[in-house]
């Protein structure tokens, strides 16, 4: 009899996992992806303005992991066909924003953090943490390198991609390298100087890649290599054991509706994963997996005059010290130039809010708009011209916060998980793209093995 697997959740940690069923089990399986959402892809979504393509999600991904391995992205990638579709930023080079002007992001940090000893950072004859402790990243910076690296640069970075602030952020979760060696080093630069030697650089390899043509690209080459069954607009309101199996309760046009498949792995975020945990009698997963926290964010896309300057950078983070709304910029002309692309204007893409910023992001699409065109002049210290077009696009509860002791809560939810049921997303392995991936590929490996056993 042929094997069903359910993938819940449309999004590249989804799809990924539902790539990879495809490509370990047998033929034969039935694999059905469930998003009830009209669009697949989740947060990776091209969008274009003024001819151009400019993301309204997730705009790149790291190109390897720190083994020296590329990264499971480009790994994706390559598998679906698009290894030659992989372009990197024609440059680099970003920098702070800090009181209307451009300062450069200090050299040879960790996520703006020094390796070089300085003030309190004494060798106390002791680990910086025990084997199973795990701090905030602030606490530990502000002890060991005060409160000022810690406000303007790692504040900055981490909340560019978190949209979280250090003094809330576990350190475990969001920087695992440099907490490994906190639990052996004994002071905080030898810890950085550690964490750094032990990710492997491949010389010439760009650190970053997208998708020639964008990344919506990636997902429609992940839904086909798949071979699922897709279901757009059904909502999968419950799980029920069926004894080897599980029953989805969906949602139709007047009426509910059942389908009964032998694994499921659950690629949605927190709120809807601890949902369908408790339908599931899972009680105790539900409870943690629902406590979860996520900050709101926004981008907006401005398109201005062809021949407004701007810096030869890839773009800009900003510091919450500077108060403004926007938190990073990208000139998105500059970083990624596209053959054949609209050259009738420059566009700039602003990531907008942090934890605790939601109020803030209420405003209709034009005062946003608006707010971020003041605010981008005002961090660049010139005023800019009215723009030509422009776009926003929200993303409530985007991204997850990792409170301390959050991989040890999310480890005893999946070892309390029934058998075939497996979990997987941003939410608990990671929010850029290879963590995604990688995270829907272990998933899909659970409920492989589970149905070799079957």
């Amino acid at each position: 009899m042929h094997k069903r697997v359910a993938v819940i959740g449309g999004g590249i940690t989804g799809l990924a996992a539902a790539v990879r069923v495809r490509g370990q089990a047998p033929p034969e399986t039935d694999i059905i992806v469930y998003e009830q959402s009209g669009v697949l892809g989740g947060k990776l979504r091209t969008g274009e303005l003024t001819g151009a393509n400019v993301e309204r999600g997730a705009e790149a991904f790291l190109t390897g992991s720190p083994d020296g391995a590329e990264s499971a992205a480009v790994r994706l990638a390559r598998r679906l066909g698009l290894g030659d579709a992989l372009v990197h930023p024609s440059t680099g080079q970003a920098a702070l924003a800090v009181g209307g002007r451009l300062e450069p992001i200090p050299a040879g940090t960790l996520m703006g953090i020094p390796r070089e000893s300085d003030g309190d950072d004494h060798d106390t004859g002791t680990p910086l943490l025990g084997p199973h402790d795990d701090v905030t990243v602030g606490a530990l910076v502000r002890a060991r390198f005060g409160d000022d690296v810690v406000d303007r640069l790692v504040d900055s970075l981490l909340g560019g991609v978190y949209a979280g602030r250090a003094d809330q952020l576990s350190l475990a979760a969001t920087m695992p390298a440099l907490a490994a060696a906190a639990r052996t080093q004994h002071t905080l630069a030898a810890a950085v100087r550690a964490a750094q030697a032990g990710t492997v650089r491949v010389p010439g390899r760009a650190v970053l890649a997208t998708i020639d043509g964008g990344q919506s690209r990636l997902v429609g080459a992940a839904a086909a290599a798949s071979g699922a069954r897709i279901n757009l607009g059904r909502q999968v309101q419950g799980l029920v054991r069926t004894g080897n199996g599980w029953r989805l309760l969906l949602t139709a046009a007047l009426t509910g509706h059942v389908e009964d498949v032998d694994a499921v792995v659950l690629a949605v975020p927190a709120a809807a994963a601890s949902r369908l945990l408790r339908s599931a009698g899972d009680t105790c997963g539900s409870a943690v997996i629902g406590a979860l926290d996520y900050a709101s964010v926004a981008l907006v896309a401005v398109a201005l005059p062809f021949d407004t300057p701007l810096p030869e950078l890839s773009g800009f983070l900003v510091p919450p010290s500077e108060g403004t709304l926007v938190k990073a910029a990208t000139f998105v002309t500059r970083k990624w130039p596209a053959p054949g692309a609209s050259d009738a204007s420059v566009i700039i893409r602003a990531s907008l809010g942090h934890a605790g910023d939601e109020q803030q992001l209420r405003h209709d699409d034009a005062a946003l708009a608006d707010r971020t065109h003041t605010e981008l002049g005002k961090l660049l210290g010139a005023e800019l011209p009215p723009p030509i077009a422009f776009w926003v696009q929200r993303w409530e509860n985007g991204l997850p916060q990792y409170r301390t002791g959050h991989l040890e809560r999310i480890a005893a939810v999946r070892a309390g998980l029934p058998p075939g049921l497996a979990l997987a997303g941003a939410a608990y392995d990671g929010v850029g793209i290879p963590a995604c991936i990688s995270s829907g590929e272990a998933a899909a490996d659970e409920v492989c093995k589970y149905l070799e056993c079957l």
